[in-house]
């Protein structure tokens, strides 16, 4: 029997325990898993906490994405077999040593990938490709300013990008972020809160105006981000960590410019045959080894509330990742 990070109310991470854990055979469809890393994002914590847009059934067990090797086949699942190395993911469930999953979406991680990168991989990257891809209708030669730029999906955002062809500005608030942005691939870098920071945009792009914001951040950037966009620009709100923001509607007339939301799940669910193929394409090019997230802190399952607050915060450059050994 392994142990779970479980939760019989909403809180914070220290109302959270450690606890026995024993998820049972795999059902039809399903596949067991020994999982052997998990990322942690604010998303999770804010969920942990009950404080995200959905709150999922109590007990609960926080996690998004994880990665491990199957221990276990249910019937009916043909693609997968005992001993492959998986992806793993769900709405919580993923902080445990062991659990069931349902196999129909799983997919096999690369040879070239770790564990670690494949646990704070698929979420991220695929919100990126889908952001930039499909919902920003990015085109080579384009220029793109991502905020966040060294959390999970703007590490990511400048990684894709740069493989779509784009011309990458990243923002970031210290010189160690701004350093791993451009170890990233990002072309240049912008400070973020500084007094002068459209100025330090216009000029990272020769004073031109931006087409892409990739917006994971929110609350006070929003705006001054909107501000920097040009003709048919698209600014992408990817999610809210400083907070919800409103936007006066001239601004997008005025520029003729774009506030398009990006709902990865959502696009799953109304679109699954074009969610499917996108899934596929990235791990396509994850076996190609051109995308490459970044690491910033690893915890063990027993210090999984410091691995939440750490991830919650998001002071580090790149992941926090709990490993389960």
């Amino acid at each position: 029997m392994t142990q779970a990070v479980i939760g019989h109310d909403f809180g914070p991470p220290e109302s959270y325990v450690l606890e026995e854990f024993d998820p049972g055979a795999p059902k039809e469809g399903e596949v067991r898993v020994a999982i052997k890393a998990a990322g942690v994002s604010y998303v999770d914590v804010l969920t942990a906490m009950g404080k995200y847009q959905f709150k999922p059934p109590l007990p609960f067990m926080p996690g998004s994405e994880a990665a491990g090797v199957v221990e276990a086949v249910g019937a009916g699942v043909t693609h997968l077999a005992v001993g492959d190395r998986v992806f793993c993911g769900g709405l919580g469930g993923l902080f445990a040593g062991t659990n069931n999953f349902r196999a129909a979406n799983m997919a096999k991680v690369p040879d070239a990938m770790s564990f670690e990168q494949a646990a704070v991989f698929s979420v991220n990257y695929q919100t990126a490709y889908y952001a930039l891809a499909d919902r920003g209708r990015a085109q080579p030669g384009e220029t793109l300013l991502v905020l966040g730029a060294a959390g999970g999906t703007g590490f990511a955002a400048i990684q894709v990008g740069k493989h779509l062809g784009l011309r990458v500005i990243a923002s970031a608030s210290s010189a160690e972020k701004q350093q791993a942005a451009l170890e990233g691939g990002a072309d240049a870098v912008v400070t973020t809160g500084a007094e002068d920071w459209r100025e330090q945009v216009m000029a990272a792009n020769e004073g031109k105006p931006i087409d892409l914001v990739f917006d994971p951040v929110g609350g006070d950037a929003l705006e001054p981000a909107f501000r920097c966009l040009g003709y048919d620009g698209r600014h992408l709100v990817i999610g809210f960590t400083a907070g919800i923001a409103s936007l006066r509607t001239n601004l997008a007339l005025l520029k003729s410019a774009s506030l398009v939301g990006v709902q990865m799940r959502d696009h799953a669910i109304k679109r699954p045959q074009e969610a499917g193929a996108m899934r596929r394409k990235i791990m396509e090019l994850a076996g190609e080894g051109i995308f490459n997230p970044l690491i910033a802190e690893r915890f063990s399952l027993t210090d999984y509330a410091a691995a939440m607050n750490a991830a919650f915060s998001g002071k580090a450059a790149g992941r926090v990742v709990i490993l389960m050994d």
